[in-house]
């Protein structure tokens, strides 16, 4: 009876297979594929007519060079016409990723409004109308994007909260891509998405070519063999107008670049009662942070919610309590700059500043994100 059943499930394999041969187009053949070091949320094949697809979780694309053909059966791919232009960019942390290869002309439309950019180049755009602002991406201006010929709208995951947008996109033929670059694991992932938007503006080279210059320093730090015991501790928050701490999860990215950066993020799992959400900060009390982060080696304030604060009376000022922590008595206390969470290019350089902190005693200068406090 094994046998019958392990006969009759060759035969249907080979029945299946032998059918996806016949319908895989012939010029959809792929030639070798996108070299990734970090990112692992998306990939790309290239095929023998120069067309790629790119693979974005359940979702295909096909992107097509300017004078190829579009191959006959795109059967499950989204079609992205070469050269990509007038992209509506929903998903604030790709805007830096475009900027980082010079193709910001390129970007004509943002559903994040000039007060909500702290990168210069970027607020600027938006500020002159370069880039218009054409409303949240809950609900965008669609004469506009359909009046400006959208070539391609790049949305966050958020975009599947309000799937009616994705539809009324598509409903114009306008190709979405939903980027999940906050999906990675290892902070470089994030930014290694800036080969495929690369790839999408047609300089893939450029953008090879920056993430190689960006990451050298990083793969040059000398961290593994720094014993756990032997790293210092860090707590990276920010005060709530309502009085509570923000912290990152164990887990996140960014905790996950103070361990890359030599140092060991002070919350565990075992200190917290985690819930099973996908969000990346939580807020306790303030007396469990107390509890927790009263002996951490260094405290690192998180600016973008509330502003840069400039001295450590600033930080007391938000929590009395904070004046009696280790790293506030031992002049050990840094902030974040603005910038940090949009600027995607950043993240190795913000690896390198930790490192900086974690491992010497630098100036503000020295650093590109972070200042202390005085």
């Amino acid at each position: 009876m094994k046998r019958i059943v392990s006969v009759l499930t060759v035969t249907a394999l080979l029945f299946f297979n032998g059918c996806a041969k016949k319908t895989a187009p012939a010029d959809l053949d792929t030639v070798g594929g996108m070299e990734l070091k970090y990112a692992e949320q998306f990939a790309v094949d290239y095929c023998e007519n120069g067309c790629s697809v790119v693979t974005i979780g359940e979702d295909k694309f096909l992107v097509v060079p300017e004078g190829t053909a579009v191959p006959d059966d795109t059967t499950g791919m989204t079609v992205i016409k070469q050269p990509v232009e007038n992209i509506y960019v929903a998903a604030s942390s790709a805007m830096d990723l475009f900027d980082g290869i010079d193709k910001l002309d390129e970007v004509k439309m943002t559903s994040t409004a000039e007060s909500g950019w702290s990168l210069p180049d970027i607020h600027d755009a938006v500020k002159s109308g370069k880039i218009k602002y054409i409303g949240k991406y809950s609900s965008p201006d669609y004469e506009s994007l359909v009046a400006d010929k959208c070539g391609l709208a790049i949305e966050s995951t958020m975009i599947y909260h309000t799937p009616e947008v994705k539809e009324q996109l598509e409903s114009f033929d306008i190709p979405v891509l939903v980027e999940r670059s906050s999906y990675e694991t290892h902070p470089l992932g994030r930014m290694e998405w800036i080969k495929l938007y690369g790839l999408l503006t047609g300089d893939y080279l450029s953008a090879e070519q920056l993430f190689t210059e960006k990451t050298k320093a990083f793969e040059e730090l000398s961290v593994s063999d720094i014993p756990e015991a032997e790293r210092k501790t860090a707590a990276f928050f920010y005060i709530t107008s309502s009085g509570y701490v923000s912290i990152r999860k164990p887990g996140d990215y960014v905790s996950k670049m103070i361990e890359l950066a030599g140092g060991r993020y002070i919350f565990t799992a075992d200190d917290l009662n985690i819930d099973d959400n996908a969000l990346s900060t939580m807020n306790i009390q303030t007396e469990t942070f107390y509890d927790i982060a009263h002996d951490a080696d260094i405290l690192i304030y998180n600016s973008t919610i509330d502003g840069e604060l400039e001295t450590a009376d600033q930080l007391i000022e938000k929590s009395s309590i904070l004046a009696d922590f280790k790293a506030v008595r031992n002049g050990n206390v840094w902030c974040t700059g603005q910038n940090m969470f949009q600027q995607t290019t950043g993240a190795a350089d913000m690896i390198c500043d930790l490192n900086k902190v974690f491992t010497g005693t630098p100036t503000n200068t020295e650093l590109t994100y972070l200042h202390r406090l005085e």
